[in-house]
C-alpha cells in the first residue's frame, strides 16, 4: 500500500468537553505513512483525546482528521474502525469468549465465516501458540492477553495502528518484551503506528518521532536523538528528566 494512503493529517483539531475544558487545542500536523510516532505527555495533556479523533471514538469540536487525504468522517464510523487497529491498556477482551473468538470478532463483523486459519496466523504473528485460541482470557497472563489484543487489532489487516498506553498495566519485563515485539510487527507489516504513552523512555526507544503534548497542544516535535540533545524545549526536558535521573542513579550503583 502506498505510503501516502497511510498518512494521518490533523487540521486545526480542537476538542472541548462539557464545562469548558479544552482537551485538544488547535493541533495541526501530518504523520507520514509507515512511521512510528509516540504521543507523550503528562495526564490531562490531551494525548489520548487526540489519538481517539483518528478512529472517531471522539469527534473533534472543530477541525478535521484525514487519512490518505480523505476525511475520517467520509463514511460510517464502524467501517472506518475496521481499517484501523486499536490497542489500549485494559485490553478489553470479552471474558466469556475464547482468545480465538476475541481475535476473530472483526473478521466475523466483516462477514467472514471460516476464520480458524486467520486466527492461527495472527496468534503466530504475536508469538502465541496455536492452542491458545481455545483458552479464555482469565487463563492468560497480562502480557498474553495484550498479545491477543494486538492480534485482534491486526485481524482485518489495518494500515494504521493506534495504541493507547498499551503496556501500562504490565510488569517491566513483559512490558519491555512486548514493546520490542510491537516495534518488530510495525516494521514487518509496514504500519503507520501512533502510540500514546506517559513514559518518555518508552517513546524514545520505540518511536521514530516523538510528539510532546502539554495543555492540549504540541509542545515539541522531534526525533528521539534530537530530544536527547535538548531540541524539545522545557516540556520535553521535564519528561526526559526522570529517565535521565534513573540512568544516572543506576550508573552510580554500578560503580
Amino acid at each position: 500500500m502506498p505510503e501516502q494512503t497511510r498518512n494521518v493529517t490533523f487540521k486545526n483539531v480542537s476538542k472541548a468537553f462539557a464545562g469548558g475544558v479544552t482537551a485538544v487545542d488547535q493541533v495541526s500536523l501530518e504523520i507520514a505513512g509507515g512511521s512510528f510516532v509516540a504521543l507523550v505527555g503528562s495526564s490531562g495533556s490531551g494525548k489520548s483525546t487526540l489519538l481517539k479523533t483518528v478512529n472517531r471514538l471522539i469527534e473533534p469540536s472543530t477541525g478535521e482528521v484525514l487519512i490518505g487525504g480523505a476525511s475520517v468522517r467520509a463514511g460510517p464510523a464502524h467501517l472506518l474502525r475496521r481499517r484501523i487497529g486499536y490497542v489500549f491498556q485494559n485490553v478489553g477482551l470479552f471474558p466469556h469468549m475464547t482468545a480465538g473468538e476475541n481475535v476473530a470478532i472483526g473478521l466475523k463483523l466483516a462477514g467472514e465465516r471460516d476464520t480458524a486459519a486467520r486466527v492461527s496466523e495472527l496468534l503466530a504473528l504475536v508469538e502465541l501458540p496455536e492452542d491458545f485460541a481455545t483458552r479464555i482470557p482469565d487463563a492468560l497472563s497480562g502480557g498474553q492477553r495484550q498479545r491477543v489484543g494486538v492480534a485482534r487489532a491486526l485481524a482485518c489487516a489495518p494500515a494504521i495502528m493506534l495504541m493507547d498506553e498499551p503496556f501500562g498495566a504490565l510488569d517491566p519485563v513483559t512490558h519491555a518484551g512486548l514493546g520490542k515485539a510491537i516495534r518488530a510487527l510495525h516494521d514487518r507489516l509496514g504500519l503507520t503506528t501512533i502510540m500514546v504513552t506517559h513514559d518518555m523512555a518508552e517513546a524514545l526507544l520505540l518511536a521514530d518521532r516523538v510528539l510532546v503534548m502539554a495543555a492540549g497542544r504540541i509542545a515539541a516535535d522531534a526525533s528521539p536523538r534530537d530530544l536527547l540533545a535538548g531540541a524539545g524545549g522545557a516540556a520535553a526536558d521535564a519528561l526526559l528528566a526522570v529517565p535521565r535521573e534513573q540512568a544516572e542513579r543506576l550508573a552510580e550503583l554500578a560503580r
